[in-house]
């Protein structure tokens, strides 16, 4: 069960991956505050938390984003053990694997045990993307065009901030619509699946493809942890070994509408009777 001390969640893992710090499109600031509210044991870093594509073509490192490294060095301090799982766009980070610094370990890929037992397979996935493996200037292509796509998304959003809408996700919407792009989604968890198995473990977490997941493929749960660029979403393992996937933009509107409820005058009762 979940321990909550002076407004801190804490659990007993916590697995983010692809915050993209280093990059406009990263929402440092709700990692900020999720960092804040929730608080683990172990942490798990799985892949793309730096991102040195985009830092090579030109550099952008606001304090914002500064100010979650220091977080996550901070929690280091205070006694968490951190693991950190290199991607494709830190990959500089894999000449260091088996290594440890300040108490962070870098590791290709790990098998994490849970509470009740069940073993998982802690992999950021882009070594089961036949582009990013075998057509690289196609997934730097890729990730331009991604670019492109969440400047396009951030003016359509203030549009739709300002009619009061939710928050609408354009690439995400392609992502589910365009068949291909349908298609990579699956082969994609279907090969991580094989290879937890062949690992012998009962299921797989991992990052890389944007798009948070919970589900069971032929008998082994498949675990994507989404991304902190547009879901900004994160897994968590409660102290009971139960996995859950965190929306964290769902968890500010129920507490914005419970203190909502809360602040609401209580019914005259005499007025009833």
């Amino acid at each position: 069960m979940a321990d909550d001390t002076e407004g801190t969640t804490r659990v007993r893992s916590l697995f983010l991956s692809d915050l993209h710090l280093g990059t406009r499109g990263c929402q440092a600031g709700l990692l900020l505050d999720f960092l804040k509210d929730y608080d683990a044991d172990t942490l798990y870093l799985v892949g793309d938390i730096v991102d040195g594509w985009q830092l090579r073509s030109g550099w952008y490192w606001p304090q914002g984003h500064n100010d979650v490294v220091q977080k996550l060095l901070r929690k280091v301090r205070k006694g968490s053990s951190l693991v950190y799982v290199p991607g494709n766009h830190d990959e500089f980070l894999r000449d260091y694997i088996g290594t440890t610094f300040g108490g962070i370990e870098i590791a290709e890929s790990r098998i994490h045990e849970a509470a009740d037992g069940r073993r998982y397979l802690v992999i950021h996935g882009d070594q089961f993307d036949m582009v990013v493996r075998h057509a690289r200037w196609l997934a730097h292509l890729g990730d331009g065009a991604y670019t492109v796509a969440l400047f396009v998304n951030t003016g359509l959003n203030k549009l739709r901030r300002r009619l009061g809408l939710s928050y609408w996700s354009l690439s995400a919407w392609a992502k589910l619509k365009v068949k291909n792009a349908v298609n990579f989604i699956g082969a994609f968890e279907t090969f991580l699946a094989d290879e937890a198995r062949r690992q012998g473990a009962d299921g797989v977490i991992c990052g890389h493809i944007h798009h948070a997941a919970d589900r069971h493929i032929d008998g082994l749960r498949y675990l994507n942890t989404g991304d902190w660029v547009e879901s900004c979403t994160a897994l968590v393992e409660h102290y009971d070994g139960r996995m859950e996937v965190l929306h964290y933009p769902t968890i500010l509107r129920a507490r914005a509408a419970e203190a909502e409820r809360a602040a609401l005058p209580a019914p005259d009762r005499r007025a009833v009777a």
